[in-house]
């Protein structure tokens, strides 16, 4: 396993998804971890990932010294790099003229194990202020570019290295090629981390934990929780049961789909729950996105309690909780990540409420979603379920910006319908990461026929991305965009201005709430 220890930087996380791409498992962990710790996780390697501090900072993140000690292959980038540096006794160089943004030419050492076979003169992107300005004793200079002398190091005897650019960025050249050099080379980790590995060692996991026990899980009918139910019933078979609580705020149709589809593909015992009615009731009044989604997620744990107590003796509650629901809450391998900042509450994410009588199973936690989608695969689930867009849990209320009312589910449910039936019929719902049509708490003066109309508007959303973790707005063709906002026009009553959100992830979320 490679352990990423995490400083804060935008690209943590990417450094995490390169390392899985070469089928080598990683975690991304809290940088104050110990070396007695890390070596619990049958550690190859360790990479030190960048941030926004500065070494002299006070209270700077720092690691554990003997990890540098200790022979165990260690890649510092950027602030990782500047970390080692400055605990290892060199000197690094604060708020220089030599600071670099951007993509800067590497002169590299291709002798050297971290660059071989790749060419002598390579672009790589910059984002740094701080540099390194005096080697530690017995460390070497193995790349420089034309601002800096020690763009990249080595220790001449220990498997240490550190970078000063980020070879996990897609601006950098060979920046692959760089990270398999270390993974394979340096830390020799073998590439035996695949899907179907993952199945048989969570099955096993899962055996275990749960023996003759029952297992519940709460069904939405996105891939996670599909994908969750697939493993779960291939590992215990009819110890569980799915439960799908409609509240009210899915999509058009979506809940006599739902049971259709995972009666129909997984034979999995499911018991379909109308809550609707008290769901619109609690949000009554409610506009804030963060107290719908405490609403939503707490009534769902108590519709939860209460129909499972009907249904019998369940000790285990399973749930699709991915990788980036984890890294968003700011957690990272069980302990508060010291650098992350909570951007929202996943409903999904932090533990079950004490009260609550069920033992947690989140056998996707450390996925990303790509990621799922291919164990979904693995495990035969259908093409229908497992390239069905993301949906939020707490679904359209969300997505209904100010309080949520039936008459406006009904008008979203509309607009989305109209939206997602035309990506699908241009080609560009299986090109696009995730859609959604957002109701704004705006109404504007139009005119249709001779009356003039006074309605809401209505915000479409598409985004292309691999995980979530970054989106880019999807530059969907002028005709499909007129297409889209001339059927919500005409077809949706409450409806009169559709407007097209060009914002990508970051600075936005996908999601507007």
């Amino acid at each position: 396993m490679i352990a990423i220890l995490d400083y804060g930087s935008q690209y943590s996380q990417l450094i995490a998804r390169r390392i899985r791409e070469c089928n080598v498992y990683c975690e991304l962990l809290s940088h104050d971890l110990d070396l007695e710790k890390l070596k619990e996780k049958n550690l190859e390697g360790i990479i030190l990932s960048g941030g926004p501090s500065s070494v002299y900072e006070e209270g700077a993140p720092s690691m554990d010294k003997a990890i540098l000690e200790s022979g165990v292959p260690v890649l510092g980038i950027c602030y990782g790099m500047q970390l080692i540096v400055h605990l290892l006794g060199g000197k690094v160089e604060q708020e220089s003229e030599k600071r670099e943004y951007g993509t800067s030419t590497l002169t590299c050492d291709n002798d050297t194990p971290l660059f071989v076979h790749l060419p002598e003169e390579l672009t790589a992107w910059m984002s740094h202020g701080d540099s390194c300005s005096k080697l530690p004793e017995n460390f070497i200079q193995i790349a420089e570019t034309s601002s800096i002398p020690h763009a990249a190091i080595m220790h001449k005897s220990k498997p240490v290295y550190g970078v000063q650019f980020h070879p996990e960025v897609t601006h950098t050249d060979f920046g692959m090629d760089i990270i398999k050099n270390f993974i394979f080379n340096i830390c020799e980790a073998k590439p035996d981390w695949t899907m179907s590995h993952y199945i048989e060692q969570e099955i096993n996991e899962i055996r275990s934990l749960v023996g003759s026990e029952n297992v519940l899980l709460g069904l939405s009918g996105g891939v996670d929780s599909t994908t969750v139910a697939a493993l779960m019933h291939r590992a215990i078979g009819d110890q569980l049961t799915c439960m799908f609580i409609d509240q009210g705020f899915m999509r058009k149709d979506e809940a006599k789909h739902i049971v259709t589809e995972i009666s129909k593909y997984l034979k999995i015992r499911l018991v379909h729950i109308d809550a609707s009615a008290i769901f619109f009731e609690r949000l009554k009044g409610v506009s804030d996105p963060e107290e719908k989604r405490k609403i939503i997620g707490n009534e769902f744990i108590t519709t939860f309690e209460r129909e499972s107590r009907k249904l019998g003796d369940y000790k285990f509650l399973a749930q699709g909780t991915l990788y980036p629901d984890v890294i968003e809450s700011a957690v990272a391998g069980g302990t508060q990540a010291k650098t992350a900042v909570t951007i929202k509450t996943h409903h999904n994410v932090g533990g079950l409420p004490e009260k609550m009588n069920f033992k947690l199973i989140e056998p996707l936690r450390f996925l990303f979603k790509d990621e799922v989608r291919k164990l979904a695969l693995e495990l035969g689930v259908h093409n229908d379920l497992v390239f069905r867009h993301p949906f939020p849990g707490p679904g359209l209320a969300i997505r209904i910006l100010g309080e949520v009312t039936e008459s406006k589910v009904k008008t979203l449910q509309l607009a989305d319908h109209i939206l997602i039936e035309e990506l699908r019929r241009s080609g560009w719902y299986d090109k696009s990461w995730q859609a959604l049509a957002v109701l704004l708490p705006v109404k504007t003066v139009g005119v249709m026929g001779d009356m003039r109309t006074y309605a809401w508007t209505c915000a479409i959303r598409v985004v292309s991305s691999d995980d979530a973790m970054t989106a880019i707005w999807t530059r969907l063709p002028y005709e499909l965009l007129d297409r889209i906002s001339t059927r919500i026009v005409n077809e949706v009553p409450d409806i009169n201005r559709v407007v097209y959100d060009i914002t990508s992830k970051p600075p936005g979320t996908i999601e507007w709430e």
